[in-house]
């Protein structure tokens, strides 16, 4: 078995893959370390399937070079066993022999091309890039296929001329030219995502994946193997090898929604990825490397979290390298205006229906609320009042007495209350009341995830 060589890439362009080449000629091995390892990140040879299964069992490997005729099993018999075993990465067949049937029964057994030696140069760099293009395609529908649904570009929450949203503009064109951690905190509906999605899509990263993972949605099972991967047999139902998010992150961003919901086993595994830029699929001793910039969220306050001993110390400095505070929209009121612009124009051709028109008084009004679901309370408002055709505001303030700003007498606020903090318990409990106490539905209307009106729920002992 040949030592892997490692060498710093040289040409641009080339991915961070590592290449096993299952050879017995030691010409062939020779000509394949001289031209890929210049261009990849590692490069590895053996002149036998057993020796390369081997290199298999302490090393991740992107792409096999495998040659058709080898002592002992032959490359398609170990393609086979390969492929069911779960081995996911691509393979280029080689052989001295043109047999039509060779070519079908290899490509059968899961190879991604079939090149015929002697092969020059080029051939073999046009083959790799193939199996480049053919990954990149299969990750990205992979992450589409388990991203939640997100917003369109046309919503990013950039809106507004106030000093709040000239700083916060300026801060993201700086933090999008770097590769740094960055810690988003801010309240629910503030936009921390499509923040997220902003950094991503100004820096150096931008063509690669920007993949979305919820830490409050999963298990701790479920999310450490959908982080990382597992291989086969890892556990009950693991038929398969399976690469995780983070993997697919490659070369991009990774967003973790809510990271205060880590649970302390995978935020273990997570300082463990980040410090050593490489992951363990879970059941797997394999080490595979990982070029990922990690964006985390959280509504919650994580150095409280830390101080309680709910995260760990050293995550939180490996996470916070820049911490970003999104304002809540109640602390740049001034940008409500354009912002209303801004969601009609986006409403009016997704609903079909004609834009409304709002008079300066509901302007002062809208200014006026404490808008506890933030931007995407405000987006909520809006599409609703297109469909009813005027503004719809009559849930924003419900009780016994008319808010003055609302001539029109239709919006209507709990006497005598002026505190920010009892406006919103007491709107949270008539839009729950108004929907029966359907909290899916009042979160809905409300403009925050069902997480966060059940913990706002717990915290004040309402049924």
């Amino acid at each position: 078995m040949t030592q892997p060589e490692s060498i710093e890439r040289k040409a641009e362009g080339w991915p961070d893959w590592s290449i096993l080449i299952v050879d017995d000629e030691a010409g062939m091995q020779n000509f394949l370390l001289k031209t890929l390892a210049p261009r990849c990140h590692f490069v590895m040879s053996a002149g036998s399937a057993e020796e390369g299964a081997e290199w298999l069992t302490s090393h991740h490997v992107d792409l096999i070079i495998l040659d058709i005729s080898l002592p002992g099993k032959n490359g398609v018999a170990w393609l086979k066993e390969l492929r069911e075993n779960g081995f996911a990465g691509q393979v280029i067949m080689i052989t001295a022999f043109a047999e039509l049937d060779t070519a079908i029964e290899a490509l059968r057994a899961g190879a991604s091309d079939f090149i015929l030696k002697p092969f020059r140069v080029p051939q073999i760099l046009n083959s790799v890039k193939q199996c480049v293009e053919r990954a990149r395609l299969q990750r990205e529908n992979f992450v589409l296929r388990r991203s939640q649904p997100h917003a369109s570009p046309d919503q990013l929450p950039l809106v507004g001329p106030s000093p709040t949203m000239q700083r916060l503009r300026t801060a993201l064109a700086r933090l999008a030219q770097v590769h740094s951690n960055v810690l988003l905190q801010g309240e629910s509906g503030t936009g921390k995502e499509l923040v997220a999605r902003a950094i991503h899509a100004g820096s150096p990263r931008a063509q690669a994946p920007f993949v979305a993972v919820s830490c409050a949605a999963m298990s701790a099972e479920l999310l450490e193997r959908e982080l990382f991967g597992h291989a086969k047999g890892a556990f009950a139902g693991a038929a398969q090898a399976r690469e995780g998010l983070y993997r697919y992150a490659q070369g991009g961003t990774l967003f973790l929604d809510e990271v205060s919901e880590l649970p302390m086993p995978v935020q273990a595994r997570l300082l463990r990825a980040i410090d050593e830029q490489n992951i363990h699929p879970v059941g797997s001793e394999q080490k595979v490397p990982v070029n990922v910039r990690i964006i985390a969220s959280t509504t919650r306050n994580l150095a409280d979290r830390v101080s309680q001993g709910q995260f760990r110390d050293d995550l939180y400095f490996r996470l916070k390298v820049v911490d970003l505070e999104l304002p809540p929209l109640r602390q740049h009121t001034e940008d409500i205006p354009a912002l209303v612009t801004h969601f009609m124009a986006a409403l009016v051709p997704e609903l079909g229906l004609p834009a409304i028109q709002l008079e300066p008084e509901q302007v002062t009004y809208l200014q006026s609320y404490a808008w506890p679901g933030n931007c995407r309370e405000l987006r909520n408002l809006i599409e609703r009042s297109l469909i009813l055709g005027e503004l719809n505001v009559s849930a924003l303030y419900p009780g016994k007495s008319t808010h003055p700003a609302d001539p029109g007498g239709r919006t209507t606020l709990i006497a005598g209350t002026t505190d920010l903090h009892t406006l919103e318990k007491q709107h949270i409990q008539a839009v729950l009341a108004s929907v029966g106490g359907d909290k899916t539905r009042a979160a809905h209307l409300l403009g925050v995830s069902r997480r966060t009106l059940e913990r706002r729920v717990a915290e004040w002992h309402l049924s």
